[in-house]
C-alpha cells in the first residue's frame, strides 16, 4: 500500500470548451509559470479524472482542486473550502465519471472507489479553490468576472502552499459542492459556516453567498 508522502498536488479540473468551466485549467497554467516549492506538483487535468486519481494514489499528503463551482454567489467569487473525509464520496445516482465534465465531487468519489479497490492511501487534507461561474455554455474563453478572478485564485493557492490555512473545526466540515441525497441537508447549507470562517482567515477570499 502506498503511504501518503509530503507531496502536494494542485489540480486544475474542468472543460475548457464550456466557457467558465475552464477556470481551474487557467489557474494551474498560470501557477505552473511561477516559482513553487519543490514538493509541489501542478497538474492540468481537464476532464481526465482517472488520471488524477492514480496520481493521488501514488502518494499525496495534500490535494488542492481548482474548479468553477456553483455556490450561489456573484460570478467571480473565489472560495476556499476544506473537504472533510466523510464528504469525499459521491451521492447515490450521481455518476463518478463523465467524459465531458469532471466536478470536484466526482473526482473525490472516483478516488475513494479506486483507493478501496487498490488499498492505496487517501490524501490527509483536501482543499477546493472554487470560483462562481457566470457562463458554462459551449465556447472557449472565460467570462469577464471569472477571468478577473484567476489571479486571486492563484494567490489563494500560493498562500496555502506557503503557510497552510488554520484547520477547519471537525464539527463544522466544509464539503465539496455536490447534490444532496434525498432526505439529507444540501452541501451548501452544511458548508456555509465553515466557508465564512475559512474565507475570513484568508485575505482576498470572498465569502458571499
Amino acid at each position: 500500500m502506498t503511504e501518503p508522502t509530503g507531496r502536494t498536488l494542485v489540480a486544475g479540473i474542468g472543460n475548457i470548451f464550456l466557457g467558465d468551466d475552464g477556470f481551474g485549467v487557467e489557474v494551474v497554467q498560470r501557477l505552473a509559470r511561477r516559482p513553487l516549492p519543490g514538493d509541489v506538483e501542478v497538474l492540468d487535468i481537464g476532464v481526465r479524472g482517472v488520471h488524477l486519481a492514480y496520481q493521488v494514489l501514488d502518494g499525496c499528503d495534500t490535494l488542492i482542486l481548482v474548479d468553477a463551482v456553483h455556490r450561489g454567489g456573484a460570478p467571480g467569487t473565489v472560495r476556499l473550502i476544506e473537504v472533510a473525509e466523510e464528504d469525499r464520496s459521491c451521492p447515490a445516482g450521481v455518476p463518478a465519471v463523465d467524459g465531458h465534465h469532471m466536478s470536484p465531487d466526482a473526482v473525490l468519489a472516483l478516488l475513494e472507489t479506486l483507493r478501496e479497490g487498490t488499498g492505496g492511501s487517501a490524501p490527509r487534507r483536501v482543499f477546493l479553490v472554487g470560483c462562481e461561474p457566470a457562463d458554462l455554455a459551449e465556447g472557449i474563453g472565460l467570462s469577464t468576472p471569472v477571468a478577473a478572478a484567476v489571479d486571486e485564485a492563484v494567490t489563494v493557492v500560493e498562500r496555502l502552499l506557503a503557510d497552510g490555512p488554520a484547520p477547519v473545526p471537525p464539527e463544522a466540515p466544509a464539503p465539496a459542492d455536490r447534490p444532496a441525497a434525498a432526505g439529507q441537508p444540501g452541501s451548501a447549507e452544511r458548508a456555509q459556516a465553515a466557508e465564512r470562517r475559512t474565507a475570513a482567515r484568508e485575505s482576498g477570499v470572498a465569502a458571499r453567498g
